[in-house]
């Protein structure tokens, strides 16, 4: 599991997270294949007590990843941004928002995140 590209420090205390063997039962796919999106930088995950995680506020109610992450993670990404930069904007609050890029994946605000990743990406 060493091989795995997890942030250390950046997810905050009280975030919710999943186990990769969770993750993959939510994606309905194998913990391998979780373990092959965390590598190609697909999904982004986290060590909490030696353990790789991933935030719960990821994932849509239907069990696949929400709506626009895959997206906001490449347009961070490519945009300079390394993977733990990427994850720490995650759980940035924004103070004209009153909550953080992960749980407006939930919200109304979800384009917004987009339109800001983009502009601060570039």
């Amino acid at each position: 599991m060493s091989s795995l590209p997890l942030s250390l420090g950046i997810l905050p205390d009280d975030a919710e997270v999943l186990s990769l063997d969770q993750a993959a039962n939510r994606l309905r796919v194998s913990p391998n294949r979780v373990r092959t999106l965390i590598r190609d930088h697909n999904l982004l995950a986290a060590s909490r007590a030696g353990e790789p995680v991933i935030p719960a506020l990821f994932f849509g109610d239907d069990g696949g990843l929400a709506k626009h992450f895959e997206g906001l993670v490449t347009i961070l990404l490519d945009g300079g941004y390394t993977r733990d930069e990427a994850l720490a904007w995650f759980f940035e609050t924004h103070d004209d928002l009153g909550l953080c890029p992960a749980e407006a994946l939930h919200s109304h605000s979800a384009r917004e995140v987009i339109r800001r990743a983009q502009a601060q990406a570039f």
